[in-house]
């Protein structure tokens, strides 16, 4: 496919008159891993549902892979959520069962396989499983869509730091060179190493646009570091 997967021009988003995204524009070709970061409310889950076709009352353009959110997108597209959204009576084969129902780009094989390496119960069901082991599931069933774009909202929240780290390979091993991720996070620390592209977005506009190392040699500090100058207002 020709031109940008994700072009985002002069986006706008209120909230009863309560301005969130202001003028947002971005780029983004495919094979990167991209890190969304910003303070709390400062409208990143607002731009990921957006970019999803959740949300529709905005201004400005939105097309994913050359189109505006909509039938063609929610087929390349693959998101996960930061709230739980499968059903506490599912267990773990049944949530496989019902993403391969749903979506003709899932792989099961993949994805068992997946289970198997987080050494996930087949069996149990969702609403027993900790916080962690939900999330790694719900994680693990969006990266084993052959999707284009990947959009993932706080990913590892409630995963425990021993296990992100092997996640995170994971991630970087289940996605295509032909795809992009673009992940928010607040756990900029964990996810440096894996993130090649950085958007920081705040008080609406997108204030750091720029490839990771090029901004790591350029500033001399980590992207932890930089986030911190740069959201100093936030805390």
């Amino acid at each position: 496919m020709e031109g940008n997967l994700v072009r985002i021009e002069g986006l706008y988003k209120d909230y009863d008159g309560h301005g969130v995204l202001d003028g947002v524009s971005f780029t983004l070709d495919a094979g990167h891993v991209v890190g969304l970061l910003g303070p709390n409310g400062c409208g990143k889950t607002t731009l990921i549902k957006i970019m999803t076709g959740l949300i529709h009352d905005y201004s400005g353009s939105v097309l994913i892979g050359g189109q505006a959110p909509g039938e063609y997108t929610k087929g390349i597209v693959a998101y996960l959520p930061e709230k739980t959204y499968l059903h506490d009576w599912m267990r773990t084969t049944d949530a496989l069962d019902y993403f391969a129902d749903f979506y003709p780009d899932f792989d099961k094989a993949k994805a068992l396989d997946m289970v198997h390496h987080f050494d996930l119960p087949e069996k149990q069901k969702i609403k027993t499983m900790s916080k962690g082991m939900q999330e790694k599931l719900q994680l693990l069933l969006v990266m084993c869509r052959n999707a284009r774009l990947y959009l993932l909202d706080e990913p590892l929240g409630g995963v425990d730091p021993a296990a992100r780290s092997v996640i995170l390979d994971v991630i970087l091993s289940n996605y295509s060179p032909d795809s992009t991720i673009l992940l928010s996070t607040h756990l900029i620390n964990d996810m440096e190493r894996i993130l090649d592209h950085v958007l920081f977005l705040g008080n609406g506009k997108i204030l750091v646009n720029n490839n990771a190392e090029q901004l790591r040699q350029k500033s001399g500090k980590s992207i932890e570091e930089t986030f911190k100058e740069v959201f100093g207002y936030a805390w």
